[in-house]
């Protein structure tokens, strides 16, 4: 079977979420025997890219590649002619929406990846109101066509697969579980700590969006800080333009961004625990990342928080201050053991699981 796979958010951001779950898609059909991988994206004339990516004629802006304009001209103009050309058997879109507009030809089947959807469902980050509305207006067109139009919608966890199934109730007999691959911490270089970390740290990975519930969680941690000398100090991976300026330098609060993954993993490796507050999560990448070096977790109740970790992993109400206060001075006197049992839990998202699953979903589309 010959797959074609949209490789742009591996092209533009090979460290994201999204990215690296396109890569970890990218490898596991090229370990199939059965299947022939092209990837299609597009990139500036002189990118590496274009070696190994069907490419349009034209060059690309890196930086603009999920701009409405771009996208169009990508799906619409390049897209069903390449996949024609090229014989494409199934194309895999990855990145919530960007299925070929057009005709789909007799015998093309069409996979949509769906994350998440609060793109539609959750204020978003975006630099002024009108934008925010066009973009919520672009994105729900999107979206719903490369719903309508999939052979099968995967999404990576069961909440994500029911807000599909809410939201475009038409479509659930064809939306099924995908769960992301999450390599094992020892598949990886041995992480080195970095000497400027301080000796107990707690960890948070993203700030970008809303629902990554940064404000609420820092003036938590800063409160549970003057009620206790053994709340740690916080190591916070992202932007401090993400939160509110009184919140971007409190004592005790490292900022880290623009890793390589050997620098997040060692963050990983040496935390006494990572927290997640986020109120909504299509998976929730970090909390596997963390059990799978053995650092316990704490996370919010809700969303895909609930599927990936441990009922044993302490939890609190994402919206509730007391609360998370009282989690954060919980695990502050008492911090969770790291223990063989959350390496075991992250094994059920390792790359031989994520393969199988795949595999199951592929054989169903060829049946």
């Amino acid at each position: 079977m010959r797959v074609g796979l949209d490789y742009r958010p591996a092209t533009v951001a090979p460290q994201s979420g999204i990215g690296r779950q396109v890569c970890a898609l990218e490898q596991a059909l090229l370990s199939d025997p059965d299947t022939e991988l092209l990837r299609f994206s597009e990139a500036p004339l002189d990118h590496p890219q274009r070696e190994t990516a069907c490419c349009p004629v034209w060059g690309g802006p890196l930086e603009g590649l999920q701009r409405p304009q771009v996208r169009w001209r990508f799906e619409a103009r390049f897209l069903p002619k390449a996949l024609s050309e090229k014989r494409v058997d199934l194309y895999i879109a990855t990145a919530n929406m960007g299925l070929p507009l057009g005709r789909k030809p007799a015998g093309q089947r069409w996979v949509l990846v769906l994350h998440d959807l609060f793109q539609l469902t959750e204020k978003n980050h975006h630099r002024s109101q009108l934008k925010a509305l066009a973009y919520r207006m672009i994105d729900t067109l999107s979206i719903a066509w490369s719903v309508c139009r999939a052979d099968r919608v995967w999404c990576p966890s069961q909440f994500s697969a029911s807000e599909a199934g809410r939201l475009f109730p038409f479509a659930r007999h064809k939306i099924r579980v995908l769960p992301n691959l999450v390599a094992p911490s020892t598949a990886l270089a041995d992480p080195q700590r970095s000497a400027d970390l301080p000796p107990r740290y707690w960890l948070v990975v993203g700030t970008r969006e809303p629902r990554k519930n940064m404000p609420l969680f820092l003036r938590g941690w800063q409160s549970a800080r003057a009620l206790s000398v053994e709340v740690p100090e916080l190591v916070l991976v992202g932007y401090p333009q993400d939160v509110p300026e009184e919140l971007r330098d409190i004592p005790g609060l490292h900022w880290r961004h623009g890793l390589e993954d050997a620098q997040l993993q060692a963050l990983y490796e040496h935390a006494e625990c990572l927290w997640q507050p986020s109120y909504a999560e299509g998976f929730g990448l970090p909390v596997v990342e963390a059990l799978g070096h053995g650092t316990p977790v704490a996370l919010a109740r809700g969303s895909a928080l609930d599927e990936v970790a441990p009922a044993s992993s302490p939890r609190f109400a994402a919206h509730d201050a007391a609360d998370l206060q009282r989690c954060l001075l919980a695990l502050a006197s008492q911090p969770l053991p790291r223990t063989p049992a959350l390496r075991e839990w992250a094994e059920r998202y390792a790359p031989a699981a994520y393969r199988q699953h795949l595999q199951q979903l592929l054989q169903e589309l060829a049946s």
